[in-house]
């Protein structure tokens, strides 16, 4: 079938040319002045030298030339690597050989590694921005060509719905990070059913400071704003008060977000800021602590919506519904999508949370598999169900529930205990801002466990308070042993915390 991504660009351009489509630093650009830079863009890759399949690199932040280029990508027929801008050159490097990338497009302020990786890499570089004297990249304006696409396929090229549009390259907590390859109609799909999910109008004003790079920014906050017609309101990176100015200045009707995004924002006095727009938030990325969405949800007056999804899925693949939601819970499977709970030998466990199990999934929302990695994607793929490394349970009602992911299990002689629920119980604390808990190896026991907190401002609390806290709420086997205070949590670029820094300190 042919089918390509940027469809949801074109058409939504030529129903509403003069629909706002971003609002960024005070200036407004439409959707039909996005279509036709993103086709100056598309016309411009090609007339280069580049053809249909190849890899386009894209190491932006979040500004409005990513849409530009992600969607002139897509027109031409390519494939879009979106890459972190913090990258450093030997991670840059690999991923541009591993891809095979053709071209990389950086950004002028934060050009360093780059430079050095496509140097290495022998990948041409071109730079939103004048790049300085002896910089060895060229401007990105040479590729703005003067009109849009006239090769076969005209404004859009057609290719095929299963081409992969995007290549999101996983975290690499495992190993080296693999390319997880995403097709137009993954892509296109995921948007469709997530935007309907949580009802997305035209008229929505969605705050985008998620992470364009980020499967959950690119498919759950661009895709499925353009795809529905709505506006982007372009943060260039998560620091409270200015998203609360944004909020507030664009009129944003949507907030999507991780969990300790939203928890920043619930700890902000919002007396005298008119966010009446506010209409509906999202949370993604990680699991949202019961204390973080009532605290959150009081203070702005709207329901939370938490969904669940990894890059291998495009990003949603379980959500709860409006009016139809359950705490703790990641919702029900979006629609076209099926989850199970599988023990050890991949047979279905009954409902309950007596039977944890690792979620495998199965639909329209699973990719085609990791890029040149035939062996990893038999083992993730196995038996037509993506093994998703998460711990969970379904309830009777088919609300999913995602424990713990399996990395992030810790068996304490003998016991499982699951980080999320010690967690929850650490969050419930009115002096403790925020909290992770890991495994350190116990030479008697197999692995202990460890609570790592940050305290709220003005707050004293000793580990021995927080331990005896955790003990009169919790079973003996599970509370920690051991606290460590930090004055705050490694995050990645989603907001994510990287439980793997804190291993390893």
């Amino acid at each position: 079938m042919s089918f390509n991504l940027a469809a949801i660009l074109r058409e939504t351009a030529a129903s509403f040319p003069d629909a706002p489509a971003y609002r960024a630093a005070g200036v407004t650009a439409t959707y039909g002045e996005l279509d036709e830079e993103s086709g100056k863009f598309a016309a411009g890759l090609a007339r280069s030298g580049l053809r249909p399949g190849q890899v386009v690199a894209v190491q932006l932040p979040n500004v409005p030339e990513f849409l530009t280029a992600y969607f002139g990508a897509l027109k031409a027929g390519m494939t879009v690597l979106p890459m972190n801008p913090l990258l450093k050159a030997p991670e840059i490097e690999y991923q541009l050989a591993d891809s095979g990338a053709s071209i990389m497009l950086g950004f002028a302020g934060l050009h360093g590694d780059a430079v050095k990786a496509c140097g290495l890499a022998g990948v041409p570089l071109y730079l939103i921005g004048e790049p300085a004297p002896g910089v060895a990249a060229r401007p990105a304006s040479e590729l703005m060509a003067s009109g849009p696409l006239t090769e076969p396929g005209g404004e859009i090229w057609p290719g095929n719905s299963d081409d992969t549009a995007v290549l999101i390259y996983t975290s690499g907590t495992t190993g080296k990070p693999k390319g997880a390859e995403l097709t137009h109609f993954l892509l296109y799909m995921n948007c469709s059913v997530s935007g309907q999910l949580f009802g997305a109008r035209p008229d929505d004003v969605t705050l985008a400071v998620l992470p364009f790079f980020h499967v959950f920014g690119l498919s759950s906050v661009i895709n499925v704003s353009v795809r529905h017609g709505g506006c982007l309101s372009i943060v260039p990176r998560f620091e409270p008060g200015a998203v609360l100015a944004a909020i507030e200045a664009d009129r944003c009707t949507v907030i999507a977000g991780v969990p300790t995004m939203l928890h920043a924002l619930a700890q902000l006095d919002v007396s005298g800021r008119d966010l009446g727009a506010l209409r509906v938030a999202v949370s993604g990325g990680a699991s949202l602590p019961e204390d973080v969405m009532k605290t959150f949800e009081a203070k702005y007056g709207i329901e939370v919506l938490e969904g669940y999804g990894l890059s291998e899925t495009g990003s949603t693949t379980s959500f709860n519904r409006p009016g139809d939601r359950r705490p703790l819970s990641v919702g029900k499977p979006i629609w076209g999508v099926q989850m199970r709970v599988a023990d050890s030998d991949d047979r279905p466990l009954d409902a309950g949370p007596d039977h944890i199990g690792e979620i495998l999934i199965r639909g329209h929302n699973v990719m085609k598999g990791y890029r040149n990695r035939p062996e990893a994607t038999a083992a993730a793929l196995k038996g037509g169900w993506l093994h998703t490394g998460d711990l969970g349970y379904v309830d009777s009602d088919g609300f999913y529930f995602i424990v713990d992911r399996t990395k992030d299990l810790v068996i304490r002689g003998g016991y499982n205990v699951y980080p999320r629920e010690i967690e929850e119980v650490l969050y419930a604390h009115p002096g403790i801002r925020e909290a992770a808990v890991i495994g350190k190896p116990d030479s008697r026991l197999g692995e202990e466990v460890v609570a790592v907190v940050v305290l709220e401002d003005g707050a004293s609390l000793s580990a021995a308070e927080i331990i005896s806290y955790c003990r009169d709420r919790l079973a003996a086997y599970k509370y920690p042993r051991e606290v460590r205070f930090l004055p705050e949590l490694p995050k990645g670029p989603s907001g994510k915390i990287l439980k793997t820094e804190l291993r390893g300190s």
